[in-house]
């Protein structure tokens, strides 16, 4: 009976582990014939310290970038990610489901559900990344680019200690809380900080040891693409895991496990209150649903809570006085650099010199989409997917209520959370500038935070429109997450390359920083381009759902 449930994991996720691995093979073909054409040797001179911030690797060429940048920085977020929804879906996702009494009614117990969903998770992980591996090797092979020494066997096994770490951590936290949106939210948030912390912290005098504390300095900490195999680092993640994994079995077992979603959400509380009960009782509506909205944004509370809070916080307050404290100096040679070296991180060219500068590479460049999408898709491809998957869409169409109208307020629930991902965004970084006597302009912050959220909304709209036509939660993530993968990449590698600029302007991506928000305020036409996406793609959502035959089983 064990297999069965590691078979049946395997079957349910490894379309999605495939989706992502042929995205990022296709990206690593486009960044190597790309970067084989790009002149390195202006990198050489560049400070060890701001080549780690800039994810430069020693003796840059075309097939060593190309590695980096699509394995250490797409290929570690992408994957991760899947291990995260892996192990965030293993125990509490299941509960939120509600088959979690149906897995547990079959001879087998607690210890070997988990073994199953933990195993799965390993070797999904593992595959995926052998795959990419030797996909590296055979397009060097096609496109005459030298590997020379690099040692990519080395940074593939740190990258599956990596991914594998994160997941596990997802588990054991859905294990203990039951809460798939906290294992989630926690889990991807840690693997973010992380990846800013090893590039920011080395700038700051005195603070090179404090990357160590974050999980993300063992992946590629001690350089395994032109060392080898760190047995230190390995060790570390490895144990660090296996504690987790430990960690797991404790809190599965110690726990009675919910056979539904029993969360108390926001609404509930202010229902309790003596003080809020009449007026959320009025906003909320009768036992019709005549507000499907409240009810959605209700439910993805948490996950709104943790992700505000990392923006708002980690990447927007704690940045400012952390930029003030950094060595001006190191941060000056940003002056020389060439336009294509913000390809690299997603930055549109300002420099690092000026709060602006830094506040585009390393929050609004990469960490903004990422942040403002896991909130929008997670909602758009949740949002009748899911529905259907709980069985309970005829429940709620059983009301008096067209089809359209869940949609449409499935909808206003995808924007309101995503807009307040972006409040919290611009909120941050604001205070963080007054904290740290930065001098940004706040209308400014709010033309790239409003930006980056119309960006999560095209992508969620997407999930949302994949969602009504396919029915499938999984299926609609992952393809939504896929195509930003791409259209992230080809944005990001554009100005390297007259042909694929001329496709970059068919992406969301190009309408986010490309006019430089932060210096140059908002671009009224790029924001009307982004929503103009965004409502095509949920009128379409609304126009397939229309005319689908709906699921009442998973």
């Amino acid at each position: 009976m064990l297999a069965n449930v590691f078979t049946k994991t395997i079957r349910d996720r490894w379309r999605a582990t495939a989706i992502a691995v042929a995205a990022l093979t296709v990206m690593l073909l486009l960044a190597m014939w790309v970067y084989s054409s790009f002149d390195f040797t202006f990198y050489d001179d560049l400070p060890e310290a701001f080549r780690s911030l800039m994810n430069i690797p020693d003796n840059a060429d075309a097939g060593s970038l190309a590695v980096g940048v699509l394995l250490g920085l797409y290929g570690s977020f992408t994957l991760a990610g899947l291990a995260i929804s892996m192990g965030s879906a293993s125990i509490a996702g299941e509960e939120k489901a509600g088959t979690i009494g149906i897995l547990l009614g079959n001879p087998k117990s607690r210890n070997q559900v988990l073994v199953s969903k933990m195993s799965s998770m390993v070797l999904l992980a593992a595959i995926g990344i052998a795959v990419l591996w030797m996909a590296t090797y055979v397009v060097a092979t096609m496109l005459n680019v030298e590997l020379g020494t690099m040692q990519v066997g080395a940074y593939s096994l740190h990258m599956v200690a990596s991914v594998v770490f994160y997941g596990m951590l997802a588990l054991a936290i859905g294990a203990w809380t039951g809460s798939r949106g906290m294992a989630s939210g926690v889990s991807a948030g840690l693997m973010v900080v992380g990846f800013i912390a090893v590039g920011v912290f080395p700038l700051i005098e005195g603070w090179e040891n404090v990357a160590k504390v974050f999980p993300w300095y063992y992946f590629d900490g001690s350089d395994p693409m032109n060392n080898g195999v760190s047995l230190g680092h390995m060790s570390i993640l490895v144990g660090a895991t296996a504690a987790l994994a430990a960690a797991a079995f404790v809190g599965v077992n110690r726990r009675d496990l919910k056979g539904h979603a029993v969360g108390t959400t926001i609404l509930d509380r202010l229902r309790a209150n003596p003080f809020t009960q009449k007026a959320v009782d009025k906003l909320a509506g009768s036992t019709r649903v005549s507000h499907i909205w409240i009810k959605t944004a209700s439910e993805h509370q948490g996950l709104l809570i943790i992700v505000a809070y990392v923006m708002f916080f980690v990447m927007g307050l704690l940045m400012g006085p952390l930029y003030s404290l950094m060595d001006t100096t190191l941060l000056e040679y940003t002056d020389q650099l060439p336009e294509e070296m913000w390809a690299f991180v997603g930055a549109s060219g300002g420099e690092m010199a000026t709060a602006e500068g830094f506040y585009e590479v390393e929050v609004f460049g990469l960490t903004v989409p990422i942040a403002v999408m896991v909130v929008s898709i997670t909602m758009g491809a949740r949002a009748l997917a899911g529905e259907e998957a709980n069985r309970t869409m005829g429940l709620l169409l059983a009301n008096p209520i067209p089809r359209r109208k869940v949609v449409i307020e499935k909808t206003y629930a995808m924007v309101a959370l995503t807009l307040s991902v972006g409040f919290a965004t611009w909120a941050g970084v604001w205070a963080g500038s007054l904290l740290g006597g930065l001098g940004m302009n706040p209308l400014n912050i709010a033309a790239a935070s409003l930006l980056g959220s119309l960006v999560g909304l095209v992508f969620g709209a997407l999930a949302l429109a994949l969602s009504a036509a396919i029915g499938r939660v999984r299926v609609a993530a992952s393809a939504a997450v896929g195509v930003a993968v791409v259209a992230y990449m080809i944005n990001s590698i554009a100005i390297l390359n007259d042909t694929v600029e001329g496709i970059a302007a068919f992406t969301p991506f190009d309408y986010y920083l490309t006019s430089d928000p932060l210096n140059n305020g908002m671009n009224w036409g790029h924001g009307a381009v982004l929503l103009a996406a965004f409502v095509v793609l949920a009128a379409a959502a609304v126009f397939l759902f229309d005319r689908r035959d709906l699921r009442q089983s998973g």
